[in-house]
């Protein structure tokens, strides 16, 4: 897909892998639409931006908020063409831990969030894809990119919740795929390694130096913008679909 004035629709566009990646898709000529709940960051990233990027406070586990979402960007921009779902949250809880079992409640919300709110905005916006007019020869009418974790595959002590939630999202990119193959629309899963997040940004310089070292090549933290590279990469190139890409250095994460 051509990037140029295709509309992007970005969760959790107004930090981290989400703002890389929104960044990348203006370079590339697209607009793009931030749905997040941090308004005061999603208005940063617009203002700086430009035009071709608005934002929407969005709940992703809330029907009527991405669907309020999903109408802005219509209105906007006049279509959806490329979904990019990096909204999530990995609050860590030993399913027994100092202070006893883990919170049911606490392994839901982040299944809900994580897994369920992905799937929600997908759905959403791929009732609307399916309506654009083919974006090229072979009839490709939108593209996904969802995010996971090599939490899905190799979840440390704690991750239990978190490591469910994005085995989830890897777990649906083929079922997906070939359920919205009929409309010529591509889904695909980025599940990144340790990255340079603003979360990890707050850690010590100690800290950050032995991440750096479990990674095998090269050693250091994932910079936010090579996840946006990855991102746009697989909405250029057509023939990528179904596929869980691990974005990780080489690392395979230890027990704890």
């Amino acid at each position: 897909m051509d990037l140029t004035e295709k509309v992007a629709v970005v969760t959790g566009g107004a930090s981290g892998l989400g703002l890389a990646t929104v960044e990348k898709l203006v370079e590339k000529g697209a607009k793009v639409v931030i749905f997040d709940l941090n308004e005061e960051k999603a208005k940063e990233a617009v203002e700086r931006l430009g035009r071709n990027v608005r934002h929407e406070i969005v709940n992703v586990t809330d029907e009527e908020s991405v669907q309020k979402g999903i109408d802005l960007a219509i209105e906007a921009f006049g279509a959806i063409h490329i979904c990019v779902n990096c909204a999530g949250v990995g609050t860590p809880g030993k399913t027994i831990g100092k202070i006893g079992v883990l919170p049911l409640e606490n392994f839901k919300q982040i299944i809900d969030i994580n897994l369920t709110g992905t799937f929600n905005v997908l759905r959403l916006c791929a009732n609307v894809m399916k309506d654009n007019e083919p974006t090229t020869d072979s009839g490709e009418k939108g593209v996904f990119i969802n995010t996971a974790s090599v939490a899905a595959f190799d979840g440390q002590m704690g991750q239990a919740a978190y490591g469910a939630s994005k085995a989830g999202v890897a777990g649906m990119t083929l079922p997906i795929a070939r359920d919205l193959s009929q409309f010529g629309i591509r889904v695909n899963t980025i599940a990144p390694g340790l990255f340079l997040t603003p979360l990890a940004s707050t850690l010590s310089e100690k800290v950050i130096k032995k991440l750096s070292e479990s990674v095998e090549f090269p050693n250091r933290l994932g910079k936010p913008s090579e996840f946006a590279e990855m991102a746009t990469f697989i909405m250029e190139q057509e023939y990528l679909n179904g596929e869980v890409i691990r974005l990780d250095g080489g690392i395979r994460m230890s027990p704890r």
